[in-house]
């Protein structure tokens, strides 16, 4: 289950395709786990191809947004992608201020992956003069950086080896960023470090972080990092650039360190890259979820959706609407035939319990210890009942503990609490827990079952009692809770195990003669 670790306010524009802008960011803040809020700076016409039109939100109305957020529900981190001009600029700065808000991602989007301009060079100084000296990390490639410095009237380094870009990076933060990440994504190096020249050149991209000095190792120099990654040919790069600023931003809501959570940042985009669906005529979006696992049911709804699975559906049916069930809610079952199931019934609780005693002793924690601890008082109860109406029917305690067992499903739920984890046991004994729950529930409503002269009436209500139905709840509840914890690799052998469970319990019914 993905926890809320952290708060994200973007503050950027929308992408319609659904690949960059707003729409790749809250992607990538839930990938994380992260809590993702919105203000729109502009309104975009784009797809993989190109921008085919902006439209600016008025500033006032921007405004609102970023305070309509920022007093109802207080940003971790802010995350500034596609500004648009300079009035959009300077109302984001002056909002940032006034909610003194103080860990922002900045990534000065400048042009877009496929080429189409979404600032204009006029605004670029008000960026540079307004927004860079507030930004925890400021994350411009290669050419925003040049673009930067050229405004600020600085030296521009010509990029020819890897470390001009750390020159590059450096320079960027005397611009007043605390970390400053250059992206190298548009210079692709050769293996030993050279801006390569030709396609089969490309080897590896660079990225590379700058910071500030490390005082405790006496050196007067900027901190530097270089994060490489191997070089991907494949075009779906659409949104890389959002996508990579919102990454660090979800990392540092999540209470990581910037190096670290620049590098986690660079692997995912990495990975998006990789593993990209192929969506589109040009350049493509990522996979942002890549590493994500879905879980097939809500929580809380493991068994509904266990029991209502097509693989499961036909099995759980036999059994719960076995000949032997019918013919226990009409009365019409041979009593000898109920004498032998009572008999091999109680043989088998004890096993039972020995296999709730054994996934008490795997559980890992107190609450699952105490609830298959109070499975097995449950099963204690049940096996008195079974001596009692055996005692009505002239069997012996004696006789029952003297008669041969049959082993069949006894040693199926045996072996699975040997060989299997905690969970695969609890799967294994939940047909039988949940099965007489769903048969005892599904006889009482027959107007058959009521009838005065059904002996088995009394074995039914049984488990429709208060005290079965508890058993029962304690049983779905470990599962439940458990199931939401499980890959859906690990689900599908959980299943598995149920169902092969199952049939062995309607092997149990088919032992005795049901007309």
């Amino acid at each position: 289950m993905v926890n809320i670790e952290g708060k994200v306010l973007v503050i950027a524009g929308s992408d319609p395709s659904g690949g960059a802008g707003l729409e790749a960011d809250q992607k990538v803040l839930a990938a994380h786990g992260v809590y993702a809020m919105t203000a729109t700076t502009a309104l975009t016409a784009q797809n993989t191809t190109g921008v085919y039109g902006i439209h600016v939100t008025p500033c006032d109305f921007l405004r609102k947004q970023i305070d309509a957020v920022a007093d109802d529900i207080p940003p971790d981190v802010v995350k500034m992608g596609m500004l648009s001009g300079s009035a959009t600029i300077k109302t984001v700065a002056k909002a940032v201020k006034d909610h003194e808000l103080h860990t922002i991602v900045l990534d000065p989007v400048m042009v877009s992956t496929s080429g189409a301009a979404l600032l204009d060079p006029e605004s670029v100084s008000d960026l540079r003069v307004e927004l860079l000296p507030l930004a925890t990390v400021a994350t411009p490639n290669a050419p925003e950086a040049k673009l930067l410095l050229k405004d600020a009237g600085m030296d521009v380094p010509e990029l020819s080896k890897v470390e001009d870009l750390e020159v590059l990076g450096r320079s960027i933060l005397k611009l007043g960023p605390k970390w400053v990440l250059v992206k190298g994504g548009h210079c692709p190096f050769t293996s030993n470090g050279v801006i390569a020249q030709t396609e089969n050149e490309k080897q590896m991209v660079v990225d590379v972080l700058a910071g500030p000095s490390n005082e405790s190792s006496g050196k007067a120099d900027n901190v530097v990092f270089r994060i490489t990654s191997a070089y991907q040919g494949r075009g779906d790069t659409h949104g890389t650039g959002c996508s990579l600023a919102s990454a660090i931003a979800a990392n540092l809501a999540r209470g990581r360190d910037v190096p670290s959570a620049v590098r986690a940042a660079c692997r995912y985009v990495e990975a998006g890259i990789r593993t990209a669906p192929g969506l589109g005529k040009g350049a493509g979006p990522l996979n942002h979820f890549h590493s994500l696992q879905v879980l097939p049911f809500a929580p809380g709804r493991f068994v509904d959706y266990l029991l209502n699975r097509p693989d499961v559906v036909p099995v759980w049916n036999r059994f719960v609407y076995h000949p032997f069930v019918m013919a226990l809610g009409d009365g019409t079952l041979p009593i000898e035939s109920f004498k032998g199931y009572l008999v091999q019934d109680y043989l088998y609780l004890v096993h039972f319990a020995r296999a709730n005693a054994l996934a008490s002793y795997k559980a890992k924690n107190m609450k699952d210890v105490a609830a298959c601890a109070a499975i097995v008082t449950h099963i204690s109860h049940e096996m008195t009942l079974h001596l009692d109406y055996c005692s009505g029917f002239g069997i012996p305690r004696e006789g029952i503990e003297s008669t041969e067992e049959r082993k069949e499903c006894t040693a199926y739920v045996l072996d699975i609490g040997q060989s299997e984890d905690w969970l695969g046991l609890q799967v294994a004994l939940a047909p039988c827990l949940l099965g007489y729950g769903a048969v005892a529930q599904m006889l009482i409503q027959h107007p058959e079952t009521e009838n005065e002269g059904n002996v088995y009436l009394k074995w039914i209500k049984n488990y429709v009692a208060d005290d079965y139905v508890e058993a029962v709840k304690a049983g779905q509840d470990l599962l439940e809770r458990h199931a939401l914890l499980q890959a859906p690799t690990r689900i599908e052998k959980l299943v598995k195990i149920f169902i092969h469970a199952t049939k062995m319990e309607i092997g149990f019914w088919e032992m005795f003669p049901h007309r």
